[in-house]
């Protein structure tokens, strides 16, 4: 039996897909590598250090990859400001946690991102605990991030949160389920492809679903 939801952060909980895939764009160009943003935003829910060779090659990894990743930061930055959390977003993590699991934000994003994040969907009363980039060697679609949120509070089985197919293959690979929503602009069949359980799509959809998830009441 699953006692750990594992929520992913940007794309799922706050509504930042458009932004990165911009900023991921904007980074690329600095190195006169220009990219069609659709492209972009098919690999957004990986980390950096997956989308770089993902979106390009190895070559381009080993040469730029750490400052590519440097510019995203960079012109990430004054785009988080226009970030929201989705309708619902804080509604649902009080349920799940209200159910008796206990809640981690699953993110591979910087610190002070997270940081950010988990003030703008008041989530620190809630959450058991949280993850950055700090915290793994390999992001999603790697199954470490799953691995150590699971770690975090000693659970004994999760429950994947996510928006996009890397949140499920990862999830898939470290032996847990997906629950997954359509915030991070994905199919229905991709995200069933993917690994998904049950596809939803919003949180307020999900919040209304819980009782057909992984994520039910205890005894229904």
């Amino acid at each position: 039996m699953a006692d750990t939801a594992i929520f992913d952060v940007d794309g799922t909980l706050v509504d930042t897909n458009y932004q990165h895939a911009l900023a991921w764009y904007r980074s690329f160009r600095r190195f006169d590598i220009v990219l069609p943003i659709w492209r972009i935003h098919r690999a957004i829910g990986m980390g950096g250090d997956q989308l770089v060779p993902s979106l390009t090659d190895d070559r381009v990894e080993r040469a730029h990859g750490d400052d590519l990743r440097a510019a995203w930061a960079e012109e990430f930055e004054p785009l988080i400001d226009e970030v929201r959390p989705f309708d619902g977003a804080h509604d649902l993590l009080l349920e799940v946690k209200k159910r008796g699991f206990q809640v981690v934000l699953a993110s591979s994003g910087k610190s002070d991102h997270v940081e950010h994040f988990l003030d703008l969907v008041e989530a620190r009363d809630i959450a058991d605990a949280w993850t950055t980039s700090d915290d793994v060697t390999a992001s999603k679609p790697a199954p470490d991030l799953v691995q150590t949120a699971l770690a975090r509070v000693s659970g004994t089985g999760g429950i994947m949160i996510g928006d996009s197919p890397w949140d499920a293959v990862a999830a898939g690979d470290a032996g847990v389920d997906t629950v997954a929503v359509r915030t991070g602009g994905f199919s229905v069949d991709e995200l069933h492809d993917a690994g998904a359980v049950r596809v939803f799509d919003s949180l307020r959809d999900l919040i209304d679903g819980l009782d057909g998830t992984p994520l039910a009441r205890p005894g229904v």
